[in-house]
């Protein structure tokens, strides 16, 4: 197999990456010598990327330290978050300065499975039953088929969705501490070939999009997919007027007026000041895959007067992260999980705590920075190229 300039897309040692990146050089025309710049071995990566010509770097920072009282995540973490957009490290740490004043912030995992969701070809509406009653009837068998292909991913639940000549399965599957989409791909590849073996459906796609990967989708705002995770805080009155600036009152009116109403205007799937951004530099700091974003898209941000005091929460449906497999084991990505001791076996559901105390955070600053009026001369301070 060969890559667009005729290499053949081999290995990763660096002399493979140099003779690629020349070859793209000689192609284009273009002068990649800050690409060609990178400090872990091109072997690290291999299983990462394809046609590797070097690497791109993006600013990394920190925001902290930021006080968690959850399950999984107790103490004070440094929160490495990479990104180019001026203003906000400095204002999730605004938000974390706040939250650590009043005494943290409390956070909780309410559900861990990733989901696939294969479509199935059937005859028609009987033919759906018969295959509908025979997987009632062997789940068990299903799931050992699912359990054949990993060592740490478990089916849990089998739900299934009959419309005309297609079945669809909505598979949730237990997998430790990788974000394991892989995983959930091949374990439901392996379902449905002993599905199709018994009852003459057949596999038109392991993803029918029911599961729903990578996109906002409202099946994952009411089921959950990867880690749902809620997060609080409750700060005094007088924190709200001395580091914020404003009032409890403005914050909530901020939020309802913008959050819920403006939002429901929209037709979003979630209510939030911008949670994808915290999402964003989280993952791309930890090695996660950027495109699950989405799922932090969905966040639901609630504001409450609570006798002057403001209670502030995030609800975070599709927290879909891993401190295992994927990006985290790159050299860098690695030491980022590291700075929050989240790195390997056992970490998955405390990382997923650190990130919903970050978006609480930058959800908590920006909603005061805009009821004070302040968000545009904030980026005009710290967002915008001078030159």
């Amino acid at each position: 197999m060969t890559d667009g300039t005729g290499l053949k897309n081999r290995g990763h040692t660096h002399a493979d990456v140099d003779e690629r990146r020349g070859a793209v050089e000689q192609f284009t025309g273009a002068d990649l010598e800050k690409i060609s710049k990178y400090c872990f071995r091109a072997e690290d990566a291999e299983h990462n990327i394809e046609n590797m010509i070097g690497a791109v770097q993006m600013p990394l920072g920190f925001a902290g330290p930021l006080k968690v009282e959850g399950e999984y995540a107790e103490g004070e973490f440094l929160v490495p978050l990479a990104t180019t957009e001026g203003a906000l490290v400095a204002s999730i740490s605004r938000g974390m300065s706040v939250i650590t004043a009043a005494g943290g912030a409390r956070t909780k995992v309410f559900s861990d499975c990733m989901t696939r969701a294969p479509v199935l070809r059937v005859d028609g509406l009987a033919h759906a039953c018969r295959v509908i009653q025979w997987i009632d009837a062997h789940e068990d068998d299903i799931k050992a088929a699912a359990a054949s292909t990993t060592k740490h991913g478990r089916l849990v639940r089998i739900e299934k969705f009959p419309t005309g000549r297609a079945l669809y399965l909505r598979l949730s599957f237990e997998t430790g501490d990788a974000m394991g989409m892989n995983m959930a791909t091949i374990a439901s590849e392996a379902a449905c070939r002993v599905i199709e073996e018994a009852t003459g459906a057949v596999m038109v796609s392991v993803s029918g999009n029911l599961c729903s990967d990578k996109k906002p989708a409202a099946v994952n705002m009411i089921e959950g997919r990867g880690k749902t995770v809620v997060a609080e805080a409750l700060i005094p009155k007088d924190l709200v007027e001395s580091k914020l600036h404003t009032t409890t009152a403005l914050i909530v009116e901020t939020n309802v007026r913008k959050n819920f109403v403006g939002s429901s205007l929209a037709g979003t799937l979630g209510a939030n000041a911008h949670a994808a951004n915290m999402v964003a530099a989280f993952y791309i700091a930890t090695g996660q895959d950027p495109a699950q974003v989405v799922g932090g898209s969905m966040t639901l941000t609630d504001c409450e007067d609570v006798g002057g005091d403001l209670y502030i929460s995030v609800r975070m449906p599709a927290v879909e992260l891993g401190t295992v497999g994927g990006g985290t084991g790159l050299p860098c990505q690695r030491e980022a999980l590291e700075m929050m001791g989240c790195k390997g076996e056992g970490k998955a559901r405390k990382l997923a705590e650190i990130l919903a105390g970050t978006v609480l955070a930058g959800e908590l600053s920006t909603l005061a920075a805009q009821a004070a009026g302040q968000l545009g001369r904030a980026h005009a301070q710290l967002g915008r190229n001078k030159a």
